[in-house]
């Protein structure tokens, strides 16, 4: 466990994943994806936003410009880097009104800046996705929230709230940070299965596909928020009693009936 125990930043960090069954998801709109066909994946902003706009929408977001997320991570310097993984890197940096006329927030607003690496994999593009679809919809005290994104030629980008204590599992194998109290821990829990339970009794339920501490992300007073909804799927509604999909996650987090059907 001793160097194992961090595999990149909070705000992204799968460690793996296990394609073994062919899948029959959706992705036309945010009730109806589908992940063979990349014709239907949005390309620019302009597709984005129309695909929001599908369904009620809880989250406004921004579309930032890459210029403008230069400035707000002062020109993705190295100082900035809260850390890095399988997506690219993470850094920190600062909105302010004055980033753009008519952009009206709280300000200073800190937030964390996830940059894809740069592959224009469709892989990449579709988790990308994903977490503009769910986290633009989705809002609760116990999410991650969705600042906005960039999706500017191959640039593709999410601003999320920073979150300055990290990841529950950066605190948990940490050899330099105290050890957690029992009850900052049951705070965590208990936040986080609220977040869980959120997500599966929503209008629409969601399957969140990833869940593990390092996908537990920290405020300032340890209220735990659920992070990186790029594994996210749409849950069974109606008469279904589950949905099937590739088997995706991380190795030893997920449930040992779905690896063995996929369901």
């Amino acid at each position: 466990m001793g160097n194992c125990w961090f595999k990149g930043s909070p705000y992204f960090n799968r460690v793996s994943s296990n394609a073994t069954k062919s899948e029959s998801p959706k992705l036309q709109s945010p009730s109806e994806r589908t992940e063979k066909d990349d014709s239907l994946l949005p390309s620019n902003p302009h597709e984005v936003e129309a695909l929001r706009n599908d369904s009620a929408r809880k989250n406004p977001l921004i579309a930032f410009t890459f210029e403008e997320l230069k400035r707000i991570t002062k020109n993705f310097r190295q100082d900035s880097v809260l850390g890095g993984g399988g997506f690219g890197r993470v850094y920190k940096g600062c909105v302010t009104n004055d980033l753009r006329e008519g952009l009206a927030i709280e300000e200073p607003l800190r937030v964390a800046v996830k940059v894809h690496d740069g592959d224009n994999s469709f892989q990449g593009h579709r988790e990308w996705l994903a977490e503009v679809i769910f986290l633009g919809q989705l809002s609760h005290p116990n999410l991650v929230k969705l600042v906005g994104y960039c999706c500017e030629d191959d640039h593709r980008v999410l601003v999320y709230e920073l979150m300055p204590l990290g990841s529950v599992e950066s605190h948990l194998f940490s050899r330099v940070m105290l050890p957690l109290p029992w009850s900052t821990r049951m705070k965590i829990a208990l936040g986080a299965a609220r977040g869980l339970a959120f997500l599966h009794e929503a209008e629409k339920p969601v399957i969140y596909r990833d869940f593990k501490t390092s996908n537990i992300l920290l405020d300032e007073e340890y209220n735990a928020k659920l992070s990186d909804f790029g594994l996210a799927k749409d849950g069974p509604v109606g008469d279904k009693s589950h949905v099937s999909t590739r088997i995706m996650g991380t190795y030893g987090y997920a449930a040992p009936e779905y690896i063995m059907t996929g369901r």
